[in-house]
């Protein structure tokens, strides 16, 4: 008989494989892949059809709504939407980057595609009738998701349709979206500001959107209301979570502090303009409000996102169960490793019967 002796050692388990290089890879060597597999797939007769289908009705669409475009290309010029002509180049960069190849469309892709098309222009009909520009020029958006829907299926839609989405940033807000907001973003920031200059211990009172100290009179105009902070940076935080890979969870939090962050900030550029009134000259707030401000806003924004991200991530620690599984098995001092014994027979003699031998085979 042959006895195996019995250890602790776990069984040896194999690496794990490498990861992608594709991962570790910078950006202009990803570009030149993503470049090369593009090159490559044009070669199959099925993507050559669907991406010059793409072109084609791009281009239409394009043609089609050319004056609404100029429109909100002319609206870049205001400093509330300048972050505009970035949208549709980062639009673009995401849908290079995200490509993969088309496989079948079926025909449920199709009529949605159409579907989609016909509603974006039926609602571009009822929009010109009652003249809503901006509604009208929205109608590109979902024109052109239908495109891509129509020509390259279900699978084109699932990597094109939040790029395509983002295009929504690159129009200015309706006229009557801008005149409710500006009046209570006006209230908010003078609200807050005032009661920020009363715990730094100057005497402050508000009346209306002016914000008095001493002889000083702040007045917290449009300019001042924050409205161009929170356009560019609740697009800044959507470009985030679209770039990240992160948890649901995390992405709405990101999403939900966008307003607050900025609301934050350009509080905060009101306070220090009032406290510059009162400590220095008029002369340097001035300056700071109008010139330093709006250099410092955005990075400041922007730290404070980081900040949150730092606190998301340390929320939730995942446990590693690869390494607890490779991790070898460890006895305390107390318990010392001992061979093992065999059970003792029952013993024999007065007041116990005793067990028979096992006749040997």
């Amino acid at each position: 008989m042959t006895i195996t002796p019995l250890t602790d050692t776990p069984p040896r388990i194999a690496p794990p494989a490498p990861a992608s290089t594709a991962a570790d890879e910078g950006l202009l060597e990803g570009a030149r892949r993503r470049l090369g597999a593009f090159r490559a797939d044009l070669r199959r007769p099925e993507e050559r059809r669907v991406w010059g289908g793409i072109a084609a009705l791009t281009a239409l669409l394009v043609y089609s709504y050319w004056p609404g475009l100029l429109n909100a290309q002319s609206s870049w010029s205001n400093p509330q939407y300048s972050h505009g002509w970035l949208v549709p180049l980062f639009s673009t960069a995401l849908l290079f980057w995200w490509r993969t190849p088309v496989g079948p469309v079926a025909t449920s892709a199709r009529i949605a595609g159409l579907a989609l098309m016909a509603a974006s222009f039926c609602l571009r009909l009822a929009a010109a009738r009652y003249r809503i520009v901006t509604i009208d020029m929205y109608t590109f958006v979902p024109a052109l998701a239908g495109v891509f829907l129509l020509m390259g299926g279900w699978g084109t839609f699932r990597w094109a349709w939040a790029p395509i989405g983002f295009l929504i940033f690159m129009y200015p807000l309706p006229d009557e979206a801008t005149r409710y907001l500006l009046g209570p973003l006006q209230t908010l920031a003078t609200m807050v500001s005032t009661y920020a200059l009363q715990t730094l211990g100057l005497d402050a009172f508000r009346e209306g959107n002016q914000i008095i100290v001493g002889e000083m009179h702040l007045g917290v105009v449009d300019a001042c209301s924050g409205l161009r902070m929170l356009t560019i940076f609740v697009a800044l935080s959507v470009a985030l979570v679209m770039l990240g890979e992160r948890a649901w969870w995390e992405n709405l939090a990101i999403l939900a502090s966008a307003i607050p962050i900025a609301l934050i900030v350009n509080s905060i550029r009101i306070t220090v303009t009032g406290l510059l009134y009162q400590v220095a000259s008029s002369e340097l707030a001035e300056m700071v409000f109008h010139d330093l401000a709006g250099w410092v806003m955005m990075p400041m924004a922007l730290g404070m996102l980081f900040l949150l991200q730092q606190i998301l991530a340390h929320l939730i620690v995942t446990e590693d169960t690869t390494v607890m599984a490779l991790a070898p098995r460890r006895q305390g001092p107390e318990q010392p490793l001992r061979p093992r014994q065999s059970a003792p027979l029952p013993a024999t003699g007065a007041g116990s019967a005793a067990v028979p031998a096992r006749p040997a085979d």
